[in-house]
């Protein structure tokens, strides 16, 4: 019995549409890049390149004014740093410019790597679709998740480039795999892998496993393993040749990262539901063909994610994407793949529902280009501000002087240039961290004498202090301007 195929023009408009949709969420991404909201780790990435464009060599701390590596200064880094020495361009332009090209790397990423699964034409549109909506019905956002309202906060930060060249790393081994590639492919891949892993950890990591399953699923001949070999070779003496940071030191990373990637296991099915779907999809997959390169992707992922959580080693779960990933793609292939009419149907329908509800859940990040007060109330209920910056201190701080403020606004102040006294994020290089955070809490406490405050000021050479009201006020400092929040910058007065 012959299965009825939908007609060229049943074909042309069933792709136009998710295509169309593709474009719109492009478009909605290009416009937040224009403004660029600031939340979570930009002021990171912020200081890195400052720091950089000082001292391409010797950059030191991005945070603190000490001499230590960072695994922020990374080739990526580097790169914009070097954008942002020779064209002195301030530092939120060029991050908005490394935002188009992690954009630009991601969006011609999934459709290479969808292409080696599908040549539907519209099967890349549909698996961006899904990688930005096949979440859940809470707001989930973290870096190196795709989904839309977490790709619009870091848009411009390392992972998004590292995932972009993951989905061009993917489809570059499938075909050197499938076709039989010579050395300098090889070798090439090498190299990205270990680009990949020095960009961004994490999302390295997610590579890795993708890479692994492409592998396992092409089952290569013999030949071909042993330039597999030499490549990853390769790759590692990439890694150890780095010479801004020891990669292989970061595996030793103190129990703060675990503790900060707890919150990654709870409210599974709220951040992650609707991708069940495509777990649906991969044991349809997992039936037709018992080496599925997707269903092996997944699994890696699940074990992987599956041993944090049980080890306690809870930033593991930043290997999340590699299950969520291979599932929603899943999802997408199987409404193209599907042979008789019914099934192809009744999958559309699923996920063209399943991506609503993602769509709508996500909907505030119109919020990021549209002032909230044009919004339809039910839209800006779901807008959440971003964080308004330090840019107000920047007339009195200067490049490199040292700013006395709690956790919350050390993540902001050393993107203008100045540093703190403790770091806003846990440091795996910097060995007096502890010391730091604890001299931040004495200072700041209610109880402290005007005597310790003033001790600990001339020990970190401490020139400003950021607080809301009057608790160090009188203590050795004056106010000279208000910020936001009732914020107020002091100037430390030399006794």
């Amino acid at each position: 019995m012959r299965t009825a195929r939908p007609s060229g023009a049943t074909a042309r408009a069933g792709g136009a549409l998710p295509q169309a949709a593709a474009a719109l969420v492009l478009l909605l991404l290009l416009l937040v890049i224009v403004r660029l909201p600031w939340v979570g780790d930009l002021g990171m990435h912020a200081a890195t390149i400052e720091r950089l464009r000082h001292s391409l060599l010797h950059p030191g701390n991005p945070l603190v004014d000490a001499d230590t590596p960072s695994p922020y200064y990374s080739p990526w880094m580097l790169v914009l740093g070097s954008v942002a020495k020779v064209t002195g361009w301030p530092v939120f332009a060029v991050l908005r410019v490394g935002a188009l090209v992690g954009l630009g790397l991601f969006v011609t990423g999934v459709w290479r790597y969808v292409r080696t699964l599908s040549a539907h034409r519209a099967a890349p549109a549909l698996a961006l679709l899904c990688l930005v909506f096949l979440w859940g019905p809470v707001l989930f956002e973290w870096s190196g998740f795709l989904g839309l309202n977490s790709l619009a906060l870091t848009v411009s930060y390392p992972s998004v480039l590292a995932l972009g060249l993951s989905f061009h790393f993917w489809a570059w081994l499938a075909r050197a795999l499938r076709d039989g590639a010579g050395w300098g492919v090889w070798l090439g891949l090498g190299v990205l892998w270990a680009v990949i892993l020095l960009v961004h950890q994490f999302s390295g990591v997610v590579a890795s496993l993708g890479a692994l399953a492409t592998v396992i699923a092409a089952r290569p001949r013999r030949e071909l393993l042993g330039r597999l070999a030499v490549g990853v070779v390769l790759g590692l003496v990439v890694l150890w040749a780095w010479p801004y940071y020891d990669f292989f030191a970061l595996f030793s990373a103190g129990t703060d990262l675990e503790a900060i990637h707890r919150s990654l296991y709870r409210h599974l099915l709220g951040h992650f539901g609707l991708a069940l779907l495509g777990v649906v999809a991969l044991a349809l997959r997992w039936r037709r063909n018992r080496w599925d390169p997707l269903v092996i992707f997944f699994g890696l992922g699940v074990a992987v994610v599956a041993a944090g959580g049980a080890s306690g080693h809870y930033s593991w779960g930043r290997a999340l994407p590699a299950a969520l990933i291979p599932a929603q793609f899943a999802a997408a292939l199987e409404v193209v793949s599907a042979t008789r009419r019914g099934v192809r149907t009744a999958w559309a329908c699923a996920l063209g529902l399943a991506l609503a509800v993602g769509a709508w859940t996500q909907v505030g990040t119109v919020g990021y280009v549209v002032e909230r007060g044009v919004l339809p109330e039910a839209v800006a209920a779901k807008y959440r501000p971003p964080w308004a910056g330090y840019g107000w201190i920047t007339p009195w701080v200067r490049y490199g002087d040292v700013v006395m403020a709690r956790t919350f606004p050390s993540r902001q102040i050393p993107a203008y240039g100045a540093y703190t006294v403790a770091p806003g994020y846990p440091d795996v290089f910097l060995s007096d961290a502890g010391r730091r955070d604890a001299a931040v809490r004495r200072y700041f406490a209610g109880g402290t004498s005007e005597g310790v405050r003033r001790g600990i000021l001339r020990e970190y050479g401490v020139r400003w202090v950021v607080d809301t009201g009057d608790v160090v006020s009188g203590a050795g400092v004056r106010a000279v301007t208000r910020g936001p929040g009732g914020q107020v910058l002091y100037e430390v007065v030399p006794r």
